[in-house]
């Protein structure tokens, strides 16, 4: 079974200084019919104006995902780290039992487009880490490129866990096929462009939930770049 959940349909909120795009309820945000799927409980479509940002504060017991799309997120935490995340980089951090951070757009002229993704750990209280790791072009045209998994294969950044995430570039007559666990939960969101999956038409910020397939098809995309999650049931 697929079902759409169309980029017109997520929550919105103007902070000014932010704008998100929320596909799950999410702080103000409240739809009891979008409250997650699987582990899978936040993407967020954030756009934080030049010189703008969130300033410190806490999570814990989360693995939290930034996926930059144009401009760059500074990022600080109380583990130590300092990093700059840009188009192409995964970051990963475990909250686990506490920690603080801000992220801040600092160009002065150029807007900070991202991904906020959230999926629930396989276990709590963990201690807290960080993980960064670029992924060029190259590696994610016309395949699905693991970016993120619980055992940090292939060079993908490791989330504690029971999910992946893989990305891809699809344009053209570009396909993507891949056989599906049907006792797992499967999440394709598009970032970019616009694609087929499973002959479903998706366009920038749609997304379809796949529940009971065998089969993954990713085609006729047009300057796609999607992501795809592999869930517990």
């Amino acid at each position: 079974m697929i079902t759409l959940r169309k980029s017109s349909e997520r929550g919105h909120a103007d902070h000014g200084w932010l704008q998100s795009r929320h596909s799950f309820s999410f702080a103000d945000y409240h739809d009891p019919e979008h409250m997650g799927f699987g582990n899978l409980r936040v993407i967020n479509e954030d756009r934080i104006a030049p010189g703008s940002g969130f300033g410190t504060h806490g999570h814990r017991d989360m693995e939290i995902v930034s996926y930059v799309l144009s401009g760059e997120l500074a990022h600080r935490d109380s583990l130590g780290t300092g990093a700059a995340i840009r188009p192409g980089d995964v970051q990963r951090m475990s909250a686990g039992r506490g920690v603080q951070h801000s992220e801040f757009n600092n160009a002065p002229n150029a807007t900070t487009h991202f991904l906020q993704i959230w999926i629930e750990p396989s276990e709590r209280g963990i201690a807290p880490g960080y993980e960064q790791q670029h992924f060029d072009d190259t590696a994610k045209r016309g395949k699905l490129r693991l970016v993120a998994s619980p055992d940090g294969r292939d060079g993908s950044v490791t989330i504690h866990a029971d999910a992946s995430i893989h990305a891809a570039l699809v344009d053209g007559d570009e396909r993507i096929e891949r056989a599906l666990d049907p006792r797992r939960k499967t999440y394709v969101h598009v970032i970019r462009g616009s694609v087929e999956v499973n002959g479903q038409r998706l366009d920038a910020g749609d997304a379809a939930k796949l529940v009971d397939e065998r089969v993954l098809t990713i085609a006729r995309g047009d300057d796609a770049e999607v992501l795809v999650f592999d869930l517990a049931p």
